[in-house]
């Protein structure tokens, strides 16, 4: 395949089709989705967009710090998962909150204080830096405060349709519940809710906290059974000829009841195999790097996806695809699924498990190409 370019302005022309476009067009858009521009020839039929970048996501200023969502809206084909990208400022507060998804964390940069009490009255408080994970059910009420440092974190919600503006806040609450009603449920006059807030919160400033262990509070009931905190990069990492996998789901993660996700290194050169997962919709945030994926529905659909930091990518639930690393240096990024246990099935491994016959027959495959199916997975795969 040939592609044209005039200095940095590439043109839609490949192979003796396409033309110039004099424009009106976005020439930094065109350069960071090249196989959008000119796809790849496998490329076929109508398939939905399955890319958005929170570049493009409206971004919501607190004083405390900023919040931004990818959601159904912005994905429409995304309708089992949503993510949040949000970041507290030192000793900023995401205030003291519920809502009616499980909410499944990845700590980007910095660290946080995170507590929950659950509906036993069992409390936990924890402190997750970068690389950490958390996760609170459904109901659960939780809260977030950046260190010394302030955080950045990922937040991945079980609904496609979830807005993080639409949560259950408790200074919402307060100012929305007559004070004489306040006063008889905590038995104190009304006068002692003179100073509450009028309106939400959300995000706000605070100050850092103390040391962890001087800010615990102990319940009668005890901890929580299940530690909503887990350290995700520390974890030991499935390691391939082209890179890593972290897969973190119920098994190992024993809180994680609604989402299982895995935590893919690809190095340059190298792909994440061909495959595809059998029980759920896939939803992806890349790290770092830059990567294209091609996605295949059936029926000879086919298309191809450009991505970088800050992006999030979709695969609907049974299609094949993959993930090719196209830069210079490690592509960094999390898979997510609205299920407990992580599963893929490996085309490799489909193959070299079926009779060799069967697949000759079907194919036409060279010795070669036999002898190179691998038995085993190789998430990241470089020859």
């Amino acid at each position: 395949m040939t592609v044209y370019s005039t200095g940095r302005i590439p043109q839609p022309i490949a192979d003796g089709k396409g033309g110039t476009d004099p424009g009106p067009r976005n020439i930094a858009v065109d350069l960071q989705n090249p196989d959008l521009l000119v796809p790849p020839e496998t490329d076929s039929g109508t398939v939905p967009n399955l890319k958005f970048s929170f570049s493009q996501a409206h971004m919501r200023l607190e004083e405390g710090g900023w919040a931004r969502e990818v959601t159904q809206r912005e994905l429409p084909i995304a309708t089992e998962l949503a993510g949040v990208n949000m970041r507290l400022n030192p000793g900023s507060y995401r205030e003291l909150h519920w809502h009616k998804q499980s909410e499944w964390a990845y700590v980007l940069d910095g660290k946080c204080r995170i507590s929950a009490v659950d509906q036993e009255g069992r409390n936990f408080l924890e402190d997750v830096c970068a690389g950490d994970l958390w996760f609170f059910p459904q109901g659960v009420p939780h809260h977030i405060q950046a260190l010394e440092e302030g955080v950045e974190f990922l937040l991945v919600f079980n609904d496609g349709q979830f807005s993080e503006n639409n949560t259950f806040l408790i200074s919402d609450w307060f100012a929305h519940t007559p004070r004489s009603v306040l006063a008889k449920n905590f038995g104190v006059s009304e006068e002692e809710f003179a100073s509450i807030p009028t309106s939400e919160l959300y995000i706000f400033n605070g100050t850092v906290p103390p040391e962890l262990e001087s800010d615990r509070v102990l319940s009668p009931s005890g901890d929580v059974p299940r530690s909503f905190k887990h350290r995700l990069d520390t974890q030991a990492a499935v390691r391939t000829s082209g890179g890593s996998a972290r897969i973190v789901d119920s098994s190992n993660f024993t809180a994680s009841t609604t989402t299982s996700a895995a935590l893919v290194e690809i190095d340059p050169g190298a792909v994440r195999e061909l495959h595809w997962h059998p029980n759920d919709d896939e939803w992806q945030y890349y790290i770092s790097g830059e990567a294209r994926m091609g996605v295949f529905l059936d029926s000879g659909r086919n298309r191809t996806f450009n991505f970088q930091a800050g992006d999030v990518g979709y695969v609907p639930f049974a299609t094949g695809h993959y993930i090719e690393n196209t830069g210079d240096a490690p592509v960094r990024m999390l898979e997510m699924f609205r299920t407990p246990r992580f599963e893929d099935v490996s085309l490799a491994q489909w193959m070299a498990l079926t009779p060799p016959e069967v697949v000759r027959q079907h194919l036409h495959l060279t010795d070669a190409a036999m002898n190179a199916l691998r038995v085993e997975k190789q998430p990241v795969f470089r020859p």
